[in-house]
């Protein structure tokens, strides 16, 4: 038996969303001083921004306006990919830490993508 989605918390693509939030957040700590209004901090916003569109999407509650905010998600995952990419070229990152951003960016993304589909 599933288990009934209410809010958006129930969702485990969010829930995912927040576990990246979490990791990016853990790894820009580790950035340059002078990064702290630049590539770390974009890439804080971008992760956030996943989560935030996939709530705000569910809030909406019209089918078409929910996949707009998850296409919204799905650019800011394609964003995030790009940054955590530009961090490992400017050896902010090593290439581990790299592939496990990328793979959890795959798997929400992937989510995203199913969920959009069954709007």
């Amino acid at each position: 038996m599933e288990d009934k989605i209410t809010t958006f918390k129930d969702l485990r693509v969010w829930q995912k969303g927040i576990e990246l939030v979490k990791e990016i957040y853990s790894t820009t700590k580790a950035f340059p001083r002078d990064e702290q209004y630049g590539l770390s901090s974009q890439m804080r916003r971008a992760a956030i921004s996943i989560p935030a569109n996939i709530a705000e999407g569910f809030r909406r509650r019209t089918p078409k306006d929910h996949r707009q905010f998850l296409t919204i998600a799905l650019g800011s995952c394609a964003e995030m990919e790009t940054l955590a990419i530009i961090a490992r070229e400017l050896n902010y990152i090593d290439t581990s830490a790299m592939n496990n951003i990328i793979g959890l960016l795959d798997h929400i993304c992937g989510m995203t993508v199913n969920l959009s589909k069954k709007l």
